[in-house]
């Protein structure tokens, strides 16, 4: 269910995918789905930059897929909605950045379509670009990738931080 409290983020998914270098490699039009993995990884983005801060939805277009009835299904955090046939995912997009301002909600719209843009900006609705968000979420991979290495540096046992010359005089005490 949707946190009311928080900033609601909708991704234009494909206009993301498409419009960065970002995931570029992880489309394989040799595939049954060739988007598979690049809707994936930006799921995966999505969720660790909305944690906590954002309610995220991405939107994709759901004209034109193999499969027009694809599941509306929530992957982890991050709501997955997919244009029903004959409607694309920039209706979508308008409709809920609509239902967001009328409920006076602090409202993100990622996307570098411009007409969409243009059609739903205006307090409390922000946009922001396709590449934006990606050099955001390359952000985000920047600081996890710190986070990492400096876990790797922190001992969590008392003798994991002892240094060697203190560990040598407890075992000399231990032995009497």
């Amino acid at each position: 269910m949707p946190d009311r409290r928080r900033e609601l983020l909708v991704v234009d998914g494909y206009n993301v995918i498409r419009a960065t270098e970002r995931y570029a490699h992880l489309i394989d039009e040799g595939d049954t789905d060739p988007y598979l993995r690049a809707r994936e990884a930006l799921l995966a983005d999505v969720a660790a930059f909305a944690q906590g801060s954002y309610d995220p939805v991405v939107v994709f277009d759901g004209a034109g897929n193999l499969s027009p009835d694809r599941p509306n299904l929530a992957s982890g955090s991050v709501r997955v909605v997919f244009s029903h046939t004959g409607q694309d995912a920039d209706e979508v997009i308008e409709q809920l950045a609509v239902e967001a301002r009328h409920q006076g909600r602090d409202t993100t719209v990622a996307t570098s379509d411009r007409t969409v843009r243009a059609t739903i900006g205006g307090v409390p609705v922000k946009s922001l670009s396709s590449s934006l968000i990606a050099h955001e979420f390359e952000l985000v991979d920047r600081d996890i990738a710190t986070a990492v290495a400096d876990r790797a540096n922190y001992h969590t046992t008392l003798g994991e931080r002892l240094s060697d010359e203190m560990r040598a005089k407890l075992e000399l005490l231990r032995r009497g």
